[in-house]
């Protein structure tokens, strides 16, 4: 074995060691029970698929897909996504009664990185999916149980930004009449790089009306009195309808009581090109990424079946940096026993095991730093020789 790669790991790749793989287990039950009792129901779907189908709809760009071939020579993938595998399975199997489906997954998706720059190619997602209901309360439904998973893991502070991906959209298409010269304007909306942005749109050959009605892209953020201010500087169509989306998201919203955690944000674009509707995005304090986001998309019309889906994804390694302060319950025992008290220890084990409790057997005589060793416990217990507990 060449001495070079033997602790090495490919670009991207994590080792998740034993107390941060306790941290997100009990993030990821805790988020998946609340999915749960809100009528989600969780499924599984292969780690390889078939490049023509799931990769190609997938959206994610061709140079970040991990690819090999089987023994056929069909090209697969490693998903990239979970939407696209859920569509999937969805559209073959689970839409014949044309009824709403819920479902959930946890599962990790692997995107390949030009340049590490600590991006993990590697990551675990949780999220849901409301599959064939195009209501604009199946899109609220989405944020509220975002919102209220968020919640049940004990995150301080965060809020969840809502946009509508025909707003922008219809706006570039007004003024600048195709979508290839809209290209380097979403760019820089999706990259929240808004000092590009405004040096670009003052670059461009426009009327100052028109780079002014840009720029106020920019400034359309905040809460109900958004959706008037978005209305003056659309002219007709599809943008108006999108505007029209979101008051009735709103009101939604406020039906929930989450409007204090929630802010318009008509800027926010996606990579993602199945996107059809509205959007959303969960920023927490001390995280410069999303660590989740969602919206409606119509992708299940490429695998042959019309509907429509809103769900959302949350990105556990994100997650788990934004809650690095919050200390989860994790109470630990420890009981030390010599050879003559193996068998009381083995008992006083299972009995705590019946009670669910987290209880460690550790000969004593195993333990060369016994400082060290009982820090990690709450709780130590020592059977040692003779009777009772020392």
């Amino acid at each position: 074995m060449s001495r070079l790669f033997m602790f090495e790991k490919p670009l991207g790749m994590r080792d998740t060691l034993p107390e941060l793989y306790e941290k997100k287990h009990q993030i990821r039950s805790v988020i998946a029970e609340t999915m749960k009792l809100w009528g989600y129901q969780f499924i599984e779907t292969p780690t390889l698929e078939y490049y023509e189908t799931v990769g190609a709809a997938s959206a994610i760009a061709d140079q970040q897909l991990f690819k090999l071939l089987d023994k056929e020579g069909n090209t697969l993938v490693l998903r990239p996504d979970m939407t696209a595998p859920i569509a999937r399975v969805a559209a073959s199997k689970l839409l014949s009664e044309d009824l709403p489906v819920r479902l959930a997954y946890s599962a990790n998706v692997f995107r390949a990185q030009q340049r590490e720059g600590g991006r993990p190619a590697e990551f675990e997602q949780i999220g849901v999916e409301c599959l064939n209901e195009d209501t604009v309360s199946c899109d609220g439904e989405t944020i509220a149980l975002l919102i209220s998973s968020l919640k049940k893991v004990g995150l301080p502070q965060f809020q969840v930004s809502i946009g509508h991906v025909g707003f922008a959209q219809e706006l570039f298409m007004q003024i600048l009449g195709t979508n290839g010269r809209a290209t380097a304007l979403r760019k820089f909306l999706y990259e929240k790089n808004y000092v590009g942005y405004r040096e670009h749109v003052n670059s461009l050959q426009l009327s100052s009306i028109d780079k002014q009605r840009l720029l106020q892209l920019l400034q359309l953020r905040g809460g109900e009195e958004v959706i008037g201010k978005a209305l003056d500087i659309i002219e007709n169509g599809k943008g108006k309808q999108a505007i029209i989306e979101l008051q009735e998201l709103w009101d939604v919203i406020k039906d929930y009581g989450i409007e204090e955690m929630v802010k318009f944000d008509l800027s926010i674009v996606s990579h993602m090109s199945y996107y059809s509707g509205i959007l959303f995005e969960a920023y927490a304090g001390n995280v410069g990424f999303p660590i989740g986001n969602g919206g409606r998309y119509s992708l299940i019309e490429k695998f042959g079946r019309k509907a429509t889906a809103t769900g959302f994804a949350v990105r556990l390694d994100m997650l788990l940096e934004a809650l690095k302060e919050v200390q989860l319950e994790n109470t630990a025992h420890c009981i030390f026993f010599s050879g003559e008290r193996r068998k009381e220890a083995f008992q006083l084990a299972e009995k705590m095991h019946g009670q669910g409790k987290l209880a460690v057997l550790q000969d004593i005589t195993g333990v060369k730093n016994l400082d060290a060793f009982t820090k990690r416990f709450n709780d130590t217990t020592f059977l040692i020789g003779g009777s009772g507990n020392e």
